[in-house]
């Protein structure tokens, strides 16, 4: 095969995969909190309700695509599209394995940032398109969500970009070959995740799509195809932060016996199976204590590991 038909073969295959997993994360999730709970979860639709997902598509297939009257039509019928588009171009620069990847950027982490930013671009329009007080309420509480915790995200992995030497993520994946880096980087390994959470809306950060205080948030006018863009684009999230943290501060590919693309889904599958839990966990913080607890917790936290990651390194240079 020639570079040009490898490279689309790559492209498609991680289209094909990301959607596959999101669709099947959201049967997953319900199985996992069920059992969390002492539930039953999805056992209607096929064997133990591995088709409740299918028909939930099929569902969604034949719920009228509505526009709402007051609603500035272009922007909303772009905005879902921007989050799935933004997150997709994040996982561009994903190193699964070993020349499993469809670019490998010497600023990939850098890209990475830019691309999970741009998000926060399709739920604040989506929230101001919307005409709906409601919606534009969970729109603005999602831009100053996402603006506050981009920078405690980014923050938190300069500490292993200056050991790694690096923004290149294959060669952060090969700077852990002798230790992985959650163990020196414990506290950016935190920040990155709570950041995480923050980042994809997930509980107890889904104050943008609070229902008990917004109905449904920026989302309440959607429905049909374009709803369900916004409930994919929260999975694709949760595997796209899941991904970064294994590249990031568990060794990526890296692991004895199984091949390299074995142990990186094996072990992205471990935090997204801990996303789903502390859904069923955690309950729900006001928005002023979320934007104190990033301010006034997770600032600190990370400039302390930057210098402190920082000092360490000089030292041992010297």
């Amino acid at each position: 095969m020639s570079p040009t038909a490898v490279y689309l073969v790559t492209i498609f295959g991680l289209l094909i995969a990301v959607f596959t997993l999101s669709a099947g994360l959201i049967w997953y999730e319900r199985r996992l909190l069920a059992l969390f709970q002492d539930r039953y979860g999805p056992n209607r639709v096929g064997p133990f309700g591995l088709l409740q997902s299918v028909a939930d598509i099929v569902k969604i297939f034949f719920k009228e695509d509505w526009v709402p009257p007051f609603a500035d039509k272009p922007v909303f019928v772009i905005a879902p599209a921007v989050i799935i588009v933004a997150t997709l171009m994040s996982f561009g620069v994903v190193a699964f394995a070993p020349g499993v990847m469809v670019s490998d950027l010497n600023v990939g982490l850098l890209f990475f940032l830019a691309m999970s930013s741009m998000g926060a671009y399709g739920v604040a329009l989506a929230g101001w398109s919307s005409n709906n007080k409601y919606s534009l309420l969970g729109g603005l509480r999602a831009a100053a969500q996402v603006i506050s915790y981009e920078v405690f995200m980014g923050l938190s992995l300069m500490g292993v970009v200056m050991m790694a030497g690096s923004f290149n993520l294959v060669r952060i994946v090969q700077a852990q070959e002798r230790m992985w880096f959650f163990l020196p980087q414990l506290v950016g390994m935190a920040v990155f995740m709570v950041a995480g959470f923050a980042e994809t809306f997930r509980i107890p950060f889904d104050l943008p799509e609070a229902e008990n205080e917004l109905v449904a948030g920026f989302h309440t006018e959607y429905s049909g195809m374009k709803f369900a863009f916004f409930f994919l684009g929260e999975y694709i999230g949760i595997s796209l932060v899941s991904a970064m943290l294994v590249i990031l501060f568990f060794g990526g590919w890296l692991g004895p016996v199984l091949p390299p693309l074995a142990w990186f889904f094996i072990k992205t599958f471990i935090f997204i199976s801990f996303f789903i839990l502390v859904r069923g966990s955690l309950p729900r913080p006001r928005f002023d204590q979320l934007m104190a607890y990033g301010w006034k917790v997770m600032l600190p936290l990370s400039l302390a590991n930057l210098v402190v990651t920082a000092g360490i390194l000089l030292w041992r240079r010297s």
